[in-house]
């Protein structure tokens, strides 16, 4: 573990009734799943004691076709008021165990304002292999006090990510896969093109995470001198739709680096157009 970003298995068990915790279930199906998988009801067959579901894809932006968008702040903070979720409590998110889904929910809690949130390290599968219980059905909290405080700058739209393309006036991090940055694959989601922004650099999120936790912080900065990432400039993350791009965010903010903004329409929205330039030339 490499960061305080992280909690451990064992001290989520010794605290898990502390009243001063939340837990919230970030489990999510990847980009191509979706119909195979029904994640509440995945939720709801066994979860971790106390956690209510952070439902990744209900609580985006569903005003536009683009997939897992920020929701408006306030549209966030009554759906978090719903779940019991409190802003002044300690939150610890989770995924399956492979660290895809956790980063944006932490991401996410921590860009509309809340000041104490964790990863639990190696998430549902560390803690069922450790060998703590899980629980079904529901779970129902009362009304939560959550305020939102949200930093707008922390997102880039699609002109000034091409700004930044064009001007080299911040570095653009791409998550993908690297077959699929390479356009040497085609996107889960249909309709999307090959390829990547021009001048994006690319650090496949996997590169970033062993056993469902960051690597060493050693490790990270290997990863990132190695596809050219220059620390000390701005960075754009982005990915297929903005939820790996977190797994990035979540490595530079270990590593102590601030300027760091997401492009909340990822590929998703730079893929399906057909009047944005695109490397390797379409």
């Amino acid at each position: 573990m490499s960061t305080t970003f992280f909690v451990a298995g064992d001290w989520l068990a010794e605290h898990i009734d502390d009243p001063e915790i939340q837990i919230l279930d970030a489990r999510m199906a990847p980009a191509g799943q979706e119909h195979l998988r029904n994640m509440a009801e995945e939720y709801r067959a066994g979860h971790i004691p106390g956690a209510v579901f952070f439902d990744i894809e209900a609580l985006s932006d569903h005003t536009t076709s683009l997939p897992h968008m920020m929701p408006r702040p306030e549209t966030f903070a009554v759906a978090m008021r719903e779940l019991g979720v409190s802003s002044d409590k300690h939150l610890v998110v989770y995924d399956e165990g492979n660290l895809f889904s956790a980063p944006r929910a932490w991401w996410m809690l921590r860009a509309f304002g809340v000041q104490n949130v964790s990863i639990l390290a190696g998430g549902l599968a560390e803690w069922q292999r450790d060998g703590y219980p899980l629980i079904e059905g529901e779970v129902s909290l009362p009304e939560g006090d959550f305020e939102v405080k949200f930093d707008d700058s922390l997102i880039k739209r699609l002109p000034e990510v091409l700004l930044a393309s064009h001007e080299k006036t911040a570095q653009l991090v791409d998550a993908r896969p690297a077959a699929r940055f390479n356009a040497e694959a085609d996107e889960p989601r249909p309709g999307l093109k090959r390829g990547h922004i021009p001048g994006a650099l690319n650090v496949p999120w996997t590169d970033l995470v062993i056993k469902g936790q960051l690597k060493t912080t050693d490790e990270l900065q290997e990863v990132f001198n190695r596809q050219g990432v220059n620390l000390t400039q701005p960075i754009i993350a982005s990915c297929g739709s903005g939820v790996t791009a977190a797994v990035v965010m979540l490595a530079l903010a270990t590593l102590g680096v601030e300027e760091v903004k997401l492009y909340d329409g990822s590929w998703s929205e730079w893929g399906a157009r057909n009047d944005l330039p695109i490397e390797p030339a379409q």
